[in-house]
């Protein structure tokens, strides 16, 4: 990731597990059906009761993509920082491969960054971390976010700085890593609800060799469509071996000085599992 993008990041989680850290969070996985993690339909603020964490308030809207409720995010004028709902994490059963899908809406005149980078909106960690952990500089952070009406899938790894191996999301700059897997087309262009989808599956590791395998997988779905797609990426080096998917965030975020105007987003149906989940039909 670009170096001022990260700083943002940083910047963005360093106050933001206010939970107390006495425990590690109790993790609650969903019986798997269909491959599915869990699901958050955010019918209510009841979050912390599904096992959610690091969040305590979440404002529920109604004109929900689907159901009655919705999860509404808003930045005001002169705050940066989202208002209305909290930055909240949930914890799911390790896997070497992960597919989120959700509806996102953004509400009418919506703005962007006018740089490479923000809004931040979605992070998987995995089990290289700590519960815990702030995303911008860990053993491997992946994003799902909207970026200039893009839909990009990103990585960074700035942690294996100093790992044996070292990175495998490219050189440092300024300090900072990343690679951008980004759609060719401007998607978010409207205020209409859409499905977007993400599948990341880590790499093979040649232990033998001591190296990589290019098999790890990138793909994403704007409405049912693809539009992100490879096939050869590295994701980790033979470093973590027992590295896995474990941690979902959701923590939309723009940096200092990068909010064009007020704007609100909005989240509903989201779901986690192992493979591809696919959408559902809007019922409104």
């Amino acid at each position: 990731m670009v170096r001022t993008a990260c700083l943002m990041l940083v910047g963005a989680f360093a106050g933001l597990a206010v939970v107390s850290r006495a425990a590690e969070p109790e993790a609650a996985f969903d019986p798997p059906h269909a491959a599915v993690q869990f699901r958050e339909a955010f019918e209510d603020d009841a979050l912390v009761k599904r096992a959610w964490y690091d969040g305590t308030k979440f404002r529920i809207a109604g004109n929900a993509a689907s159901g009655d409720g919705c999860l509404e995010y808003e930045w005001v004028d002169g705050r940066t920082t989202v208002q209305g709902s909290s930055p909240v994490r949930r914890l799911f059963e390790p896997a070497d491969e992960v597919s989120v899908r959700f509806f996102l809406k953004l509400s009418k005149g919506w703005g962007w960054s006018g740089r490479d980078y923000h809004p931040h909106l979605i992070n998987i960690l995995t089990t290289e971390n700590a519960a815990w952990a702030g995303p911008a500089a860990t053993h491997l952070t992946l994003y799902i976010e909207p970026v200039g009406g893009k839909l990009r899938l990103a990585a960074q790894d700035i942690e294996n700085k100093d790992a044996p191996h070292g990175l495998t999301q490219g050189a440092l700059k300024g300090g900072y890593n990343g690679k951008f897997f980004d759609s060719q087309d401007v998607l978010f262009n409207d205020d209409k609800w859409h499905c977007v989808e993400a599948y990341f599956k880590l790499n093979s590791l040649d232990m033998i060799n001591d190296r990589p395998n290019p098999d790890g997988i990138v793909r994403g779905w704007f409405d049912g469509k693809l539009v992100v797609e490879k096939t050869d990426v590295v994701l980790r080096s033979t470093d973590f071996p027992k590295m896995r998917f474990n941690q979902f965030l959701m923590a939309p975020y723009f940096g200092p000085g990068l909010l064009p105007h007020p704007q609100t987003l909005w989240i509903d149906d989201l779901a986690v599992g192992r493979t591809r989940i696919g959408r559902l039909d809007l019922r409104k």
